[in-house]
């Protein structure tokens, strides 16, 4: 399934940070990164960064950095880790109220029913398959799914959505988009026709707002998209 090219980039010197301070680094993840280790015992991101800090700053020992959230291995964009317990804490406390702002983007090629909407859905989550599926309405063990999109350009074959995440749910937008008739470019597993070449799918987790957990200031970071034809025709 062409992963066997996702293994060869996790390392630190491949890093693009888009933000450090004494108590955060936030991280532009690559398509085929994971953030926190897992059963195919891939490095993840979390040790790339670990390695970072642990040269940059000359540190002896061991490394502290806490995963706050994560991104599907496929999708790229923005991930933030804590590089304090109390920073971790805090951020914690504003991912689970929701007291952050996310923006993703996604390249589909079906133009939505409309140029903009909210999308609610109940998604069902199934382990075996690591696959959520959408319905109109609640079924058992499902959780409620809310998004809006709108169509941010045209391009000669695909579409760019812009989208805000309401609620943050197993594979929620890729579902959901997939359950409007407009899959996500590359993925096939929520009914796209075929792979991306390095089995990226075209979702980026493109903007994220919040209140810094220490400095209290606004925080707006912003991640470019990878570089190929379809995301350079997007910016």
């Amino acid at each position: 399934m062409g992963s066997n090219n996702l293994h060869i980039h996790s390392n630190k010197s491949n890093l693009q940070i888009l933000f450090e301070d004494n108590h955060l680094i936030v991280i532009n993840k690559r398509s085929g990164d994971i953030v926190q280790g897992d059963k195919t015992g891939d490095q993840p991101l979390s040790e790339v960064v670990k390695e970072y800090i642990a040269e940059k700053y000359n540190k002896p020992g061991a490394v502290y950095l806490g995963v706050v959230h994560r991104l599907d291995r496929p999708t790229t964009g923005i991930v933030v880790f804590a590089k304090t317990s109390k920073a971790l804490t805090r951020l914690n406390k504003l991912f689970s109220d929701r007291e952050t702002q996310k923006t993703y983007w996604a390249v589909v090629k079906n133009a939505p029913p409309k140029t903009e909407d909210t999308l609610t859905h109940f998604l069902k989550r199934n382990p075996k398959q690591n696959k959520s599926f959408a319905y109109i309405k609640e079924v058992p063990e499902s959780k409620k799914a809310i998004l809006d999109y709108r169509i941010l350009k045209t391009l000669d074959n695909y579409y760019l959505l812009e989208i805000d995440l309401h609620t943050g749910r197993h594979h929620q937008i890729r579902s959901q988009l997939s359950a409007i008739g407009c899959p996500v470019k590359g993925d096939l597993k929520y009914g796209f026709d075929r792979s991306n070449k390095d089995a990226s799918i075209h979702l980026h987790a493109r903007k994220l707002c919040f209140i810094h957990p220490v400095k209290k200031e606004p925080l707006e970071i912003v991640a470019p998209p990878p570089q190929d034809p379809i995301w350079d025709a997007c910016v």
